[in-house]
């Protein structure tokens, strides 16, 4: 695919809204694939579209310690309120420089004509049912994500992103979001896709 983002852009344009009436894309896969580097791409492209979107990543929920659990503030701060017609609002984890999470700045977000969502976890099977578009953002290779995923947050977190490929492991072993994926690209083989998320 030459284009992933003008392609995912396409999709979910012409996808029903399923979230309200909201187009909810959900772009997922493990740590260091490019998720957050492609999510950005698309939203580019949808602002140029005209298409009114809205980013929000799982970074902004999730911590060392609680990679998934988390999922109940974004449904009943964000998707639930857009569900309804309504903005939404939560409160970002943001990061000590020792590395620690601390509770962050509020959030709004804006009814979007489309919903970007992006990172570990965002296309799980409690959302796809309001998902117009799920992407699975695939690169098999665990060292090179890993690399990329310490190149982004710090040799620090080496450890953490260590447990935290284990964890993931697990988790996409029975979430299996690549079997939902209405699309699929590989950042392997896509000069697009060179971002580290």
């Amino acid at each position: 695919m030459a284009d992933p983002a003008g392609d995912l852009a396409a999709r979910v344009l012409a996808a029903p809204p399923r979230l309200g009436a909201v187009r909810l894309l959900a772009i997922d896969g493990r740590s260091g694939a490019g998720k957050s580097h492609l999510a950005a791409l698309v939203v580019d492209v949808l602002r140029r579209r005209g298409a009114d979107p809205a980013l929000v990543s799982t970074d902004d929920f999730a911590t060392w310690d609680d990679p998934v659990s988390w999922w109940p503030r974004l449904a009943t701060g964000v998707l639930d309120p857009l569900a309804a017609g309504e903005p939404g609002r939560y409160r970002r984890t943001e990061w000590t420089a020792a590395g620690e999470p601390v509770p962050g700045a509020e959030v709004d977000v804006p009814v979007p004509g489309v919903l970007v969502l992006e990172g570990v976890s965002s296309g799980r099977r409690s959302v796809r049912g309001a998902t117009s578009v799920l992407c699975w953002l695939d690169h098999a290779g665990s060292d090179a994500r890993l690399a990329r995923a310490v190149a982004r947050d710090g040799e620090w977190s080496r450890p953490h992103l260590q447990r935290w490929q284990r964890f993931e492991t697990g988790w996409f072993a029975v979430d299996e979001p690549w079997n939902a994926a209405d699309v699929t690209y590989s950042s392997e083989r896509s000069n697009q896709l060179g971002g580290n998320d």
